[in-house]
C-alpha cells in the first residue's frame, strides 16, 4: 500500500482540512498538498512508519493553527450554531412558504442573509444553496398559484409540496456537508 493512500494518512490530512476551513482554499489546497508530498517521498510502508512519519509533522491542530498564524487576514471560523440556524431555515422554506407565506418569506431571507453573509461557503455553494433552497420553491409555488384557477387535486398538491420540501432540504443537506470540510 502507498503511504498516501494509508487510512492513517487520510485520517490525519481530513483532520488538518477540518481545522483549516478558515484559510482561504488556495492555500488550504497548498498546505494539504505539501503534507501529502511530505508523506509520500517519506517512503512509509508500514504502519510504524506511517506513525513515524505522521508524528513528525505534528499534531494537525498545531499544523493547522501554524498555517492559520501565517495568513494575515485569515478570516474567523463559523459558528456552529449559526451554520445550523442557516441550514434549517434554508431547508424549511419552502414548506413554510406553503403553510404561510409571510413565515416561509420570512425564513427565506434570513436564511439567504445568513448564507451569503458566512465566510465558510465558496460564492459557488451560496449560488446552488440560493437555488435549491430559495427560487425553486418559489417557482414550485408560482407554479402553483398559476394552477389555482383550474382544480388542484390531491396528487398536484402533494407534488408541489414534495417539491418544496425535498429540493430545500437536499440544498440544505449540500451546505451542511460544505460546511463540515
Amino acid at each position: 500500500m502507498n503511504a498516501i493512500d494509508h487510512p492513517l494518512v487520510t485520517a490525519y490530512l481530513d483532520a488538518v482540512a477540518r481545522e483549516t476551513a478558515a484559510l482561504p482554499a488556495e492555500r488550504r489546497a497548498e498546505l494539504l498538498a505539501d503534507l501529502r508530498e511530505h508523506v509520500e517521498v517519506s517512503g512509509a510502508e508500514t504502519d510504524v512508519q506511517v506513525r513515524r512519519v505522521l508524528d513528525g509533522l505534528g499534531d494537525p491542530r498545531a499544523v493547522a493553527a501554524a498555517a492559520l498564524a501565517e495568513e494575515p487576514a485569515a478570516a474567523p471560523a463559523a459558528r456552529p450554531g449559526r451554520t445550523r440556524l442557516t441550514v434549517v431555515l434554508l431547508a424549511l422554506a419552502g414548506l413554510l412558504v406553503l403553510l404561510n407565506a409571510f413565515a416561509g418569506a420570512a425564513a427565506m431571507l434570513v436564511g439567504l442573509a445568513l448564507l451569503w453573509g458566512s465566510p465558510q461557503w465558496t460564492n459557488r455553494q451560496k449560488a446552488i444553496g440560493t437555488l435549491t433552497c430559495a427560487i425553486v420553491p418559489f417557482v414550485v409555488v408560482l407554479a402553483a398559484l398559476s394552477l389555482a384557477g383550474s382544480r388542484l387535486g390531491p396528487i398536484e398538491i402533494l407534488v408541489i409540496a414534495g417539491l418544496s420540501l425535498v429540493v430545500p432540504v437536499a440544498g440544505a443537506r449540500t451546505l451542511s456537508r460544505a460546511a463540515r470540510r
